[in-house]
């Protein structure tokens, strides 16, 4: 099952399928994919964080489910399963995974999709589709676009376990912890700072970075320099410098 929690601007969904480490059934997935809609169209909501129960973010899709093999059916499933990953990437509000225990198959997928991930030292990951013999097939673009294409592949094919230390040291993930009761504590300062900034600048901010890596720089300028002058001219530049002066004036 899927749990939401809401504490202000933050909407927290926790993964909770204690006998399956918490792998996806299909309610599940559509429960995930109702949960990023609420939180994109929840005005107070600033942030989206992702966590599992029990001590284990997701191993995955759950393989052992029945599900209806006709194939309409089947093209429903894996339909609802991409979902999940065109809304994190167009939600505008920043998303991040909090992971411990085990993010793999699709749990590492999922973790991927986040904007941000914040970890303990021990979590382990891995797209691991491979060992039952099927490729990682909504994993392996993910990775395409966020690693070097040796390593995309050498972790799509050989579903090798991935250490936590190694993704941090790539840039995969933003924060890491070594003491596991150190996560929570780690994740709600990293989340209090992304909560704490003007959601107006962040959905531009987002939209910006994700069309930026999509094209030529020369073409990422000049889309920056447009969004400044609309900025600009729309006098959000001039609020906003006003609206930073005066919290560092309360702030003295």
């Amino acid at each position: 099952m899927i749990r939401v929690e809401i504490d202000d601007a933050l909407t927290t969904v926790i993964l909770d399928a204690p006998e399956v480490k918490n792998a996806f059934s299909g309610d599940m997935i559509n429960q995930l994919s109702d949960a990023i809609s609420n939180a994109e169209e929840t005005k107070a909501c600033r942030c989206l964080s992702i966590r599992g129960a029990n001590g284990n973010f997701c191993t995955g899709r759950n393989l052992n489910e029945e599900v209806d093999p006709e194939l309409e059916a089947v093209l429903q499933r894996e339909g609802d399963w991409v979902r999940i990953f065109q809304q994190l990437r167009e939600l505008s509000k920043p998303s991040v995974a909090i992971v411990e225990g085990y993010a793999i198959a699709g749990g590492f997928t999922l973790a991927m999709g986040c904007d941000f991930v914040v970890a303990d030292a021990s979590a382990v990951f891995g797209a691991f589709e491979m060992r039952n013999g099927f490729p990682a097939a909504i994993n392996t673009p993910l990775l395409a676009k966020l690693v070097g294409p040796r390593v995309a592949l050498e972790w799509a094919l050989l579903g090798e376990p991935i250490s936590a230390r190694r993704l941090y040291e790539m840039g995969l993930i933003n924060r890491l912890v070594e003491d596991p009761s150190q996560l929570a504590s780690m994740a709600k300062a990293f989340v209090s700072q992304l909560t704490a900034l003007e959601p107006s600048a962040v959905a531009v901010a987002k939209e910006i970075h994700h069309a930026a890596r999509n094209m030529p720089i020369s073409d990422a300028l000049a889309m920056g320099a447009q969004q400044n002058s609309l900025i600009s001219a729309s006098g959000w530049l001039t609020k906003g410098i006003e609206k930073f002066a005066s919290e560092r004036r309360n702030e003295t």
